[in-house]
């Protein structure tokens, strides 16, 4: 293993991006398009989900059939939308630009992974700014979106370090499994919903303040759990 941390790990939305808003106002009006209002529970239960898997949970709860027609027709209205929403400012997460400047400062490399399509990221890239990342992986550029581990292992792999070696900072239930299925420490922002307060997970309120030894207790924590567990 290299000197941790060889790399950080961004989530988007709700995480550096106060997005989820914007996403809950599509969502709530793709409801209504099939005739439903959708509850805050199914709406939570969507938060932190890739596309496809979001919309067939959407449907499942609100009674819809999810043909492939549908689930097309759902992601053509959510993009639109979405798009709509985001050509607008975007709010930041309290602290989330002083972070990035944080860890840019400490010469860290650094990846924005996020459940978001391709089309989508772009928009939030433009208002966080392209120069804090190395790179940038979305949701539909592997074969499974968080939960599975595929995006945080896919990002590690084109930084060329360990996975084990990366902090990724995420708000989500379904971030922090992904994030801690590919072997990454995992720090956790919540954002609009609870995250289990599983071992191994270093929790804040914020991103204000964050710091570089914030990032390493981290890696004690992960590991404290590895050897609990062994």
């Amino acid at each position: 293993m290299s000197a941790r941390p060889a790399a950080v790990l961004w989530d988007m939305d709700g995480t550096l991006l106060d997005s989820e808003k914007l996403w809950d106002i599509a969502v709530r009006e793709l409801a209504r398009e099939h005739g439903h209002e959708m509850s805050d529970e199914l709406r939570h239960s969507l938060i932190g989900a890739s596309g496809p898997n979001a919309l067939r949970m959407l449907f499942d709860g609100i009674g819809v059939t999810a043909t492939p027609q549908v689930i097309a027709a759902a992601g053509e209205f959510l993009e639109q939308r979405v798009t709509e929403l985001m050509l607008g400012p975007i709010p930041w997460r309290p602290g989330a630009l002083d972070a990035l400047n944080m860890v840019r400062a400490a010469g860290l490399r650094c990846a924005l992974v996020t459940n978001t399509k391709r089309s989508l990221t772009e928009y939030g890239l433009d208002t966080l700014g392209r120069h804090f990342f190395d790179l940038s992986v979305c949701g539909d550029e592997v074969a499974h979106g968080k939960p599975a581990p595929d995006i945080y292992l896919r990002a590690a792999e084109l930084l060329g370090v360990d996975p084990a070696d990366c902090v990724a900072l995420e708000d989500s239930p379904t971030g922090a499994l992904a994030a801690q299925g590919a072997g990454c420490a995992v720090i956790v922002i919540p954002c609009e919903i609870e995250v289990p307060e599983v071992a191994g997970r270093v929790f804040r309120e914020s991103l204000n303040g964050l710091s570089v030894a914030d990032l390493r207790a981290a890696f004690a924590a992960r590991d404290e759990r590895a050897t609990a567990t062994a």
